[in-house]
């Protein structure tokens, strides 16, 4: 680029000049103006409905996959919650009692006699929350023998319910 050129900043070297030129002919030759290069508003709107319609096909199908992989998290964590009560109770000789909780997995218990014994902390991290960020139950009393109850109360965080909803992990007994 000359000096002249960039002192002038609103003038134009030859090389940009044609390049312009070449462009407005391009087009006139195919029938556009300048002013026509863009998308009409109906050409925006078939798009957006095409969006919606796929979206509207596949985004359940994607929904439900999300609800299955959370049923499948909760599953996942309450047997990694199982192993280390069942780890508590080999250190310490009992499950954590109903007040403990699961809270014994990562604080040693208040009895002197019993924190000797304990070998914790039993988790990597803080007990996780239910994918529903809900905490998961504990308490004494299993369904069919288990010593112990460990369970997420499902997508409604309430007791029972179906499908995505129902109990997951140790229920108790009735």
């Amino acid at each position: 680029m000359n000096a002249h050129v960039r002192d002038n900043p609103g003038r134009h070297t030859f090389s940009e000049i044609s390049v312009e030129v070449m462009i407005n002919r391009r087009m006139a030759k195919y029938g556009y103006a300048a002013r026509e290069m863009g998308f009409t508003l109906l050409e925006m709107l078939v798009v957006l409905v095409i969006i919606g319609l796929l979206a509207g096909l596949v985004g359940p199908r994607l929904f439900s996959k999300v609800d299955q992989s959370k049923v499948t998290t909760a599953t996942v964590q309450v047997k990694l919650l199982r192993g280390a009560v069942e780890n508590v109770r080999l250190d310490i000789g009992r499950y954590p009692s109903a007040d403990e909780g699961l809270s014994l997995l990562s604080k040693p218990p208040a009895d002197p006699a019993l924190a000797v014994r304990w070998r914790g902390p039993y988790l990597d991290d803080a007990v996780p929350l239910d994918p529903w960020n809900n905490p998961y139950q504990y308490s004494l009393r299993g369904q069919d023998g288990n010593g112990f109850a460990l369970f997420s109360f499902g997508a409604d965080g309430q007791r029972g319910g179906e499908g995505d909803a129902k109990d997951i992990g140790i229920t108790p007994a009735p």
